[in-house]
């Protein structure tokens, strides 16, 4: 896979010589962390076949068979203060939008906070990780994405919530083209356009304006999502009229009718 990946890169692109293939791992975002810990660059980026303990947020799993996902976790070092990254999942998600749109032809919209979707379904997640040292400076960050690319069906379960690229644009799709498109995506990242960036996520953003449940914990309340605040929260209004900001590591936010 990586001779493929590497033939879609641009020759100079600085991130070449950093690129870690694998048939199959855990978890990408495992390895990656792993690897920032022993020192790796920034641009490290692990690359699986398959993962055998696929994670999403709050735990989840992420269903990764064998040639037929994206499978890829990015080291990110930006040298700033965590509270400076509240949006940098937001970020991610616009920038594989991006991939998604140039290579597969159509463009996903993003339920908040993580997840790219289509046609009302999920199409990939994002899993934004952290080491924060002890002078309050995020180490490192990794990004792992994982995106449904060649599947035609799904395991039950998962046929009423999940999507690929090839059912969303009715056509096959290169997996290697997509890695490619989205390690230069990311390699663009600028996260100091914060406003920009968060003006673009809104822009993709399918919860907005629609009733949500928000979880917390052992709680299930009802609102309407508003809006995206300045970083990354969920503004919403309560059915009393309360409006509050939720937090992606505090809540999971679901649809009344359906996944999103």
């Amino acid at each position: 896979m990586k001779d493929q990946i590497l033939a879609c890169l641009p020759p100079d692109h600085p991130w070449r010589d950093t690129i870690d293939c694998h048939a199959a791992i855990g978890s990408t975002n495992t390895q990656a962390k792993a690897l920032a810990a022993q020192g790796a660059p920034e641009g490290t980026v692990v690359i699986a076949d398959m993962q055998t303990g696929g994670r999403g947020r709050l735990g989840r799993s992420f269903h990764s068979p064998a040639g037929l996902g994206l499978y890829m976790s990015v080291i990110l070092r930006p040298q700033r203060p965590a509270t400076e990254l509240m949006h940098l999942t937001c970020a991610v998600a616009v920038a594989a939008c991006d991939a998604v749109a140039e290579v597969c032809g159509f463009r996903p919209g993003i339920k908040w906070i993580n997840d790219l979707v289509a046609h009302g379904k999920k199409l990939a997640g994002i899993l934004t990780e952290l080491s924060i040292g002890p002078d309050g400076l995020v180490q490192y960050a990794v990004v792992g994405i994982g995106v449904n690319v060649g599947q035609q069906d799904f395991p039950e379960g998962l046929q009423d919530l999940a999507i690929s690229a090839a059912m969303a644009s009715g056509r096959p799709i290169d997996r290697t083209a997509l890695a490619a498109a989205m390690i230069c995506r990311l390699e663009k990242l600028d996260l100091a356009d914060r406003p920009g960036i968060l003006e673009r996520y809104r822009r993709q953003c399918v919860t907005l304006g629609r009733p949500v449940t928000v979880i917390q914990g052992d709680r299930r309340w009802e609102a309407t999502a508003l809006s995206v605040d300045q970083e990354g929260g969920l503004v919403v209004r309560r059915c009393d009229g309360t409006v509050e900001t939720v937090q992606a590591g505090e809540v999971s936010v679901r649809g009344l009718a359906g996944y999103i």
